[in-house]
């Protein structure tokens, strides 16, 4: 049994992003493992890093809880929309803010090691724009950014990815075919 952090980073609820984590949520469930689902609109905090980090700034009982199963989970998952190329700034706040330097061990300790080695990650995007452009034409660029420069920055490794693209043309079977393609992740953790 594995313990598992899902992060739906998105401004709003009720959204496909939310479905496809609370798929991943089921199928990891279902398969017995421990399973905490982290929606980030429906969460109350600050997602401003207002000093940077050069301070702590004290995280809100919600993040408390995300940064604690983030650190206790052996995989993570993050789902979110790609924005103007780019995750939302809610999930780049939720990062920021869980991902403190100071907030981590190694780093009190003057130690800048990779606090999360060991764990492995699914990062799940979803866009308007055809996934095969997205990959092809710019690069991927977002998913490049999480995947080295957060995700492989603490350690997390390995890191997979599922790119779903023109979501708003998308067919009601296709959106269900996708669900339950992601509740099988879930199932197997992948």
């Amino acid at each position: 049994m594995s313990r598992v952090a899902i992060i739906v980073g998105h401004a709003r609820t009720g959204t496909f992003c939310e479905a496809l984590g609370e798929a991943y949520r089921d199928g990891a469930d279902s398969a017995g493992h421990q399973v905490r689902l982290f929606v980030t609109s429906r969460m109350a905090f600050d997602p401003i890093l207002h000093e940077g980090f050069e301070c702590v700034q004290p995280l809100e009982p919600d993040l408390v809880a995300a940064h604690d199963a983030l650190f206790e989970a052996d995989h993570v998952v993050i789902i979110f929309p790609l924005w103007l190329g780019t995750l939302p700034a809610i999930l780049k706040g939720f990062l920021e803010r869980v991902l403190q330097p100071d907030l981590v061990s190694h780093a009190r300790d003057g130690r800048y090691g990779k606090p999360l080695t060991g764990k492995s990650a699914r990062v799940i995007i979803t866009m308007g724009m055809p996934g095969l452009v997205y990959r092809w034409w710019f690069g991927a660029h977002a998913l490049k950014m999480l995947k080295r420069n957060i995700l492989g920055f603490v350690g997390v490794a390995p890191v997979r990815s599922t790119v779903f693209g023109s979501i708003g043309s998308a067919s009601p079977q296709r959106l269900s075919g996708w669900l339950a393609q992601i509740r099988a992740m879930g199932e197997r953790l992948s």
